[in-house]
């Protein structure tokens, strides 16, 4: 199920694409360990790879999407055997069958072809709605936590650092990577934490 699987690869790479750029308002000098000042402007940078590779919440669902294409995927597999093992047995009795039988038979069959077509491209529908939605949960968390952050120490700009960024070049005084994924995986530990507790506290009131 090559479209599935590639699905499950396309919302990195979307991310990967997203460009964070913050501008603020009041145009005030500041210095920061973590952002570079040159006259008015305080700028910093973020390595898009690093976020990916080394953020909690990427890592969580990108397993779960790949866990749930591989499942997708053999419920495809197994659809497509059985209806290949009726149409061998179609095969092997189309000899001793009345024309008008065979038809019955080959009109079924076809039939259960667009059937299967069409399941394969819902699950494909399904999977882009899932890697979209994460694309989107992904951008609004890194934007609002870097929105935070650049504030608190007086960045008007962060840029994304990659491969196909704009940003030629960064001086590791600009890099602020380690800090933001840090930033994020403790901003995603507790929503997670309190996300447990609600759900505990729902289950005892049912209870």
């Amino acid at each position: 199920m090559k479209n599935v699987s590639l699905a499950l690869n396309a919302v990195l790479l979307v991310a990967v694409g997203v460009l964070y750029f913050l501008q603020f308002s009041g145009g005030k000098s500041a210095s920061s360990a973590n952002g570079a000042s040159v006259k008015d402007v305080s700028v910093a940078y973020v390595n898009s790879d690093t976020v990916l590779k080394y953020y909690e919440y990427v890592k969580v669902n990108r397993d779960r999407l790949e866990g749930k294409g591989k499942k997708l995927d053999q419920e495809l597999k197994n659809r497509a055997q059985a209806l290949q093992g009726e149409f061998e047995s179609y095969q092997r009795n189309v000899s001793s069958m009345t024309i008008g039988q065979a038809r019955a038979v080959e009109e079924d069959l076809g039939k259960k072809r667009q059937n299967l077509q069409m399941y394969q491209e819902s699950l494909n529908q399904e999977m882009l709605v899932e890697q979209d939605k994460m694309t989107k949960e992904l951008y609004e968390k890194i934007t609002g936590y870097l929105k935070t952050y650049g504030k608190e120490r007086g960045l008007q700009a962060v840029f994304k650092f990659d491969a196909s960024s704009d940003l030629l070049y960064g001086g590791d005084s600009l890099d602020i990577s380690k800090e933001v994924v840090k930033g994020l995986n403790e901003a995603y530990k507790l929503e997670q934490a309190s996300s447990t507790t609600k759900k505990d506290s729902v289950s005892q009131k049912k209870k």
